[in-house]
């Protein structure tokens, strides 16, 4: 595997996760776990960073950064939607878990469909956007909360988390519609040259 600086910062995102899982499924203090979310976060900005300024980009860079981050936000959601204390505590557990879906559903969404773009060298077509990075922000801000715990003080944390989520799950959806829009015309034309 290569072993640039921004690789292994990658891996190291890849590694903390089972950490992040451990504190959390054995109820480490919210604090704790919300400090790693954020500083495992803070290691895709900081690899991208250190990859552009000392010119250490990768083709297999470009492939492992994406996995690591999406990997990381869907098992911290799978992590809260699962906590029926998180459920209990929220304002709406059924909106909760329809915008996590949603966020999954996304990332699964646009991570194939930049696979596809990839394949017939339009990869640049659907890349990260400003719209993609608000998201991406307001994703990290409130999972950063909402792992701090539904029972951590004060209890505004919580629920500024859950609003946060919300908005997240809009600028989402958004992001998505963006993505597929972009991508149509490339949808369109292959499928007239097939007729």
């Amino acid at each position: 595997m290569p072993t640039s600086i921004p690789n292994i910062l990658t891996y190291s995102r890849i590694a903390f996760v089972p950490v992040l899982v451990a504190l959390y499924l054995f109820q480490g203090p919210g604090i704790w776990i919300s400090a790693i979310f954020v500083l495992i976060s803070f290691t895709d900005w900081l690899d991208g960073y250190i990859a552009r300024r000392m010119n250490q980009t990768s083709l297999f860079g470009a492939f492992l950064d994406p996995v690591a981050d999406k990997l990381l936000v869907v098992v911290a959601l799978i992590l809260l939607v699962s906590d029926n204390d998180v459920l209990v505590s929220v304002q709406s557990p059924i909106l909760f878990i329809i915008v996590t879906t949603i966020i999954v559903g996304r990332e699964i969404t646009v991570s194939a469909l930049r696979e596809w773009m990839a394949e017939i060298g339009q990869r640049g077509v659907v890349a990260v956007n400003r719209l993609g990075k608000l998201k991406t922000l307001v994703q990290i801000a409130a999972i950063t909360m909402l792992l701090y715990g539904p029972i951590g003080e004060p209890k505004w944390v919580s629920w500024l988390g859950e609003m946060l989520l919300y908005l997240s799950g809009f600028f989402t959806l958004l992001s998505m519609v963006t993505y597929l829009r972009v991508a149509r015309k490339t949808f369109t034309g292959n499928s007239k040259a097939k007729q």
